[in-house]
């Protein structure tokens, strides 16, 4: 028998006992505490009744007494427990409890001889088992050993990281307040919240792989989307003026440190407004977060601190491409000058050791970008607006009238990440079918990823929508920027995990 499931039976019968006790844990559907463990050590009153339930974190007998630490979570408060005050049937339940069990106490604040504030306690009730020793590790003065630090652990059994490691904890926490303050900004501007299919027959609004499924009532052959905007600028196109859609968005790509299939995506639509007012939009938005969540405008993410009180940086997509590369900005126009004007097969940025391999680039505007990739993403720290996007990577944004084959459409950056991508939208429906039908050319010289024809929004179009500023930006990339987070899995509560195998997946680390 392994030890983990000799520790199993040892704790099915405690679990018996406490039952022939009539401390069933599982008998027992609520339990209220007075306050939480952080209020009853903040406001500290001597001999106040109060009631308190929590996880055992740490138990010390010492004799006819004991120690222990109840935490609801987010904060810990010593418990001490005295056989002759509580009696022997109460002594021996206390007995029978370990690390990681449930329990609800009665008592009063008094402060130990040690000076540490605790709930001397008079009643106890078991609330629940913990089968499995659970690996808090060990910590004094502030500082922490012998936890659960294997990431592969961390991820798959998400609650082991929230119950013992406090900073992973205290991540997704804020990940969770950073959804919870862009509602409440949008709100407050006058947006409505509002929802748009999962299953669609055209898979529309960026250029990604879809998931396919089947929809058994139809007997149809649908995708999970890949984006909200078509659906949203249909709203619009409905004289809703102001939309928005906080939802899960699904890309059957690659997974890497920055990107997860499933994401969270927050897009929002506003009529007769432009991309100006939408970079506005975004600057406030970061702003109002970073303050709510954060409780100032400079956030400490990683090893830099963040600025969200100024306007953010509007640089110019080509020019600033063109100073990083060493190249005349004339030469980004066209794709032959641009290959002549890299020189060679292949251009290395000698600052990171990044290259682009030039044979595998057939068009303008993807060469364009993958030299942003390259050459300019990563200097990108604090808040940066990239303005001015080519036309054949940007399917769904307004023509620049001053610069032909451009757009009307910017891309946000800090930390040298992408966080959301904007545009003045398409309101004109022979453009948009222009551009449609470009995209299925692509398509039929084998390009899976571009953008599909889909007539139900053209007809909307032909309908009539205003002038629009939109814009998209993912949440999990938003929360990482935000909180420090160097992966995206650190910030997802449950990120898809391959079946177990023994073996560590690299992506699985930070």
């Amino acid at each position: 028998m392994s030890e983990e499931t000799s520790l199993f039976h040892q704790r099915l019968e405690k679990l018996a006992r406490l039952r022939e006790l009539g401390a069933d844990p599982y008998a027992i559907e609520r339990f209220e505490s007075t306050e939480s463990a952080k209020e009853l050590l903040d406001n500290y009153v001597e001999d106040k009744p109060v009631s308190f339930a929590g996880r055992i974190v740490a138990v010390r007998v010492m004799g006819k007494a004991m120690f222990a630490h109840l935490s609801d979570g987010e904060t810990k408060i010593q418990l001490y427990i005295r056989k002759d005050d509580v009696g022997e049937t109460a002594w021996e339940v206390a007995q029978l409890l370990d690390i990681g069990d449930h329990l609800g106490v009665e008592g009063k604040l008094f402060i130990t001889k040690t000076g540490e504030k605790s709930i001397y306690v008079s009643t106890l009730t078991p609330l629940s088992k913990a089968f499995h020793n659970l690996p808090f590790g060990k910590e004094k003065d502030g500082e922490r050993w012998y936890g659960l630090s294997d990431n592969e652990v961390r991820f798959r059994h998400r609650h082991l990281d929230l119950i013992c490691n406090p900073d992973s904890r205290k991540l997704l926490l804020d990940r969770m307040r950073i959804v919870a303050a862009v509602r409440r900004f949008l709100d407050s501007r006058g947006y409505l919240e509002v929802e748009t299919p999962l299953l669609q027959l055209e898979a529309g609004g960026a250029a990604a792989r879809p998931f396919l499924t089947h929809y058994n009532a139809y007997d149809l052959e649908v995708k999970l989307r890949i984006s909200l905007e078509l659906y949203l600028k249909r709203i619009i196109c409905g004289d809703v003026p102001k939309v928005y859609e906080l939802g899960r968005v699904f890309r059957n790509e690659g997974v890497s440190n920055r990107h997860n299939p499933e994401f969270t995506l927050l897009e929002f639509y506003e009529a007769y407004s432009n991309l100006e007012d939408i970079m506005r939009l975004v600057e406030e938005m970061f702003r109002y977060v970073a303050l709510e969540v954060f409780g100032s405008t400079k956030v400490v993410a990683g090893e830099v601190e963040i600025d969200f009180g100024p306007d953010w940086q509007r640089l110019d997509l080509l020019g600033t491409i063109a100073e990083r590369a060493s190249i005349p900005v004339e030469s980004l126009s066209d794709l032959t000058t641009l290959k002549s004007a890299l020189g060679g097969e292949t251009v290395v940025n000698p600052k990171n050791g990044k290259r682009v391999d030039l044979q595998k680039e057939d068009h303008l505007g993807g060469l364009i970008e993958k030299l942003l990739e390259v050459f300019v993403e990563e200097d990108l720290i604090q808040p940066t607006f990239l303005i001015g996007y080519p036309l054949e990577t940007s399917p769904l944004a307004k023509k620049d009238p001053n610069r032909p084959g451009f757009t009307r459409r910017f891309e946000g950056y800090i930390r040298g990440k992408e966080v959301c991508n904007a545009f003045s939208e398409i309101n004109d429906p022979i453009d948009q079918r222009e551009r449609f039908q470009d995209q299925l050319a692509q398509r039929a010289a084998g390009d899976d990823e571009a953008h599909p024809m889909d007539e139900d929004f053209l007809y909307a179009l032909e309908c009539g929508m205003p002038p629009t500023g939109g814009c998209g930006i993912g949440i999990d990339r938003m929360a990482m920027m935000l909180t420090g987070a160097e992966t995206v899995r650190q910030v997802l509560l449950f990120p898809m995990m391959k079946p177990e195998s023994g073996d560590s997946d690299e992506e699985d680390q930070p």
